[in-house]
């Protein structure tokens, strides 16, 4: 918000008036916030591992990972610091899907605050219990699809789908439930994915930066109608947030890059999860998210199909273990490696989605 009081300067310096340009602001909130990650950085991890914050390991996981044992987590601390103190500088505070995007990072940063706190504190790795969790997620995701709904306007219900120009289907009153489980649903997919040094940052740092750019085009007028996509009024903005996001993301990567000298935890996966699910509902192109975010799709479905093949056949495994990067685990290759084929397949996927705008 601070950049309104320096544009009101242009009257007295004309350069000043760069900072009214979305992509002027979006630049600086990648930088600011990714100077703040890589200044913070240090001291939160020291202050994490002098509080003993520090990662519970599961008995029943990889055996490779108990030398990970004592490192701190709660990491996404550093994230969502990083992106607050970013927005009080070059966010437009008086926007309500920035206000919408805000508030859906702080409040599952909360959960998953607390979620953390209960895993290191009692050593207890189920946290405050699954279903318990769950309910939490749903009652958070219901109140920011409602506000969603109030602030989007007569296009809130409307979805748009990818390689198709004139299907807009309206959900009508279903689509509060559609944007609960989409939320919910990425909030959960993020957090099953973060089980490998840097493996869950990189693809959602290039989710995010896909849907800075999405934002952007949604938001201007003339963009969106070259493209035949729905124009958001005000979405624009989000632009900003996906940029200090990014800037977030690199500079916890830096930290997180194996071997991790922390871990997200459920603070950070929960939060940037959520809200990602949530920008991508605003911008209208929450269909498109599978497909940028193709890696958390694999890792949840690979979970999925392996509870449900174990229960049907009373014990019988699909992948050595799930989710599906702990089954490369088991089958002897690197985590580096791992690590960086799935950034690599995450890219793809980007690429591939950012091509359906045009391809219609």
């Amino acid at each position: 918000m601070l950049w309104k009081l320096i544009y009101l300067l242009k009257v007295y310096f004309s350069p000043l008036n760069v900072f009214k340009y979305i992509t002027f602001r979006a630049t600086y909130a990648l930088v600011t916030s990714l100077l703040v990650s890589l200044l913070l950085g240090p001291f939160i991890i020291s202050r994490l591992k002098r509080l003993r914050l520090e990662q519970v390991i599961r008995e029943y996981g990889p055996q490779t990972h108990f030398v990970k044992a004592g490192t701190p987590t709660m990491g996404g601390i550093l994230i969502i610091l990083s992106v607050l103190i970013s927005s009080i500088i070059w966010f437009n505070l008086s926007n309500p899907l920035v206000l919408i995007s805000l508030f859906t990072l702080i409040s599952f940063g909360i959960l998953g605050f607390l979620d953390d706190y209960i895993k290191v504190s009692k050593r207890n790795p189920n946290g405050i219990g699954a279903k318990k969790k769950f309910m939490c997620q749903v009652v958070l995701a219901f109140i920011i699809s409602l506000l969603m709904v109030k602030y989007l306007g007569n296009k809130a219900t409307v979805l748009q789908v990818p390689f198709f120009k004139r299907i807009h289907p309206d959900l009508g009153v279903f689509y509060i439930f559609f944007a609960t489980l989409v939320i919910v649903a990425t909030s959960n997919a993020v957090n099953i994915t973060d089980g490998l040094d840097g493996l869950a940052i990189v693809p959602f740092t290039m989710c995010m930066g896909a849907y800075g750019l999405i934002a952007y085009l949604a938001g201007h007028i003339k963009f969106a109608q070259y493209l035949n996509i729905l124009y958001v009024p005000y979405s624009g903005e989000l632009a900003v947030v996906a940029a200090a996001f990014v800037g977030a993301g690199i500079g916890f990567l830096w930290f997180n890059a194996h071997p991790a000298d922390v871990f997200m935890g459920d603070t950070g996966s929960l939060s940037i999860g959520a809200t990602l699910g949530a920008i991508a509902l605003m911008t209208k192109h929450e269909l498109l998210l599978p497909i940028l975010g193709g890696v958390f799709v694999i890792e949840t479905v690979s979970v999925i199909m392996q509870v449900l093949y174990f229960k049907a056949t009373g014990g019988k495994r699909i992948f050595r273990m799930a989710p599906i990067h702990h089954h490369y685990e088991q089958e002897g290759l690197p985590e580096s490696k791992i690590i960086v084929r799935f950034w690599i397949v995450s890219l793809i996927f980007v690429l591939i989605g950012l091509s359906t705008l045009k391809i219609r």
